[in-house]
């Protein structure tokens, strides 16, 4: 799969387990796992939405390194600065700053 070394190469991510069918990254809390699409699984119909501490220079380092961004991070509706990516195999990616607004209880 194209996006393992896009997730791997161009955003930094760490492989914990790779295999032609099944690849996964760790991002902290929680683990990224890919596999290929198929007739029952068509990509693109997942969406991954990462948050980072430093939104702008998430931005301007990995479009250097050549990730293709819908637009830089701007503010959405609701106050959330977010920028928008697709995978190579289609998958859209959201990417936004921390939350401003206090923790669930």
């Amino acid at each position: 799969m194209k996006s393992v070394a896009f997730y791997r190469d161009q955003l930094g991510l760490k492989p914990t387990f790779a295999s032609p069918q099944w690849s996964e990254f760790q991002t902290g809390a929680t683990v990224l796992a890919l596999h290929p699409a198929s007739r029952e699984n068509p990509a693109g119909l997942a969406e991954v939405a990462f948050t980072v501490p430093d939104l702008k220079g998430f931005y301007e380092t990995r479009r250097a390194a050549g990730v293709v961004f819908t637009g830089p991070p701007a503010a959405q509706e609701y106050g959330q600065p977010m920028t928008e990516m697709r995978d190579p195999d289609g998958g859209k990616i959201t990417v936004g700053a921390p939350s401003r607004w206090p923790a669930a209880k």
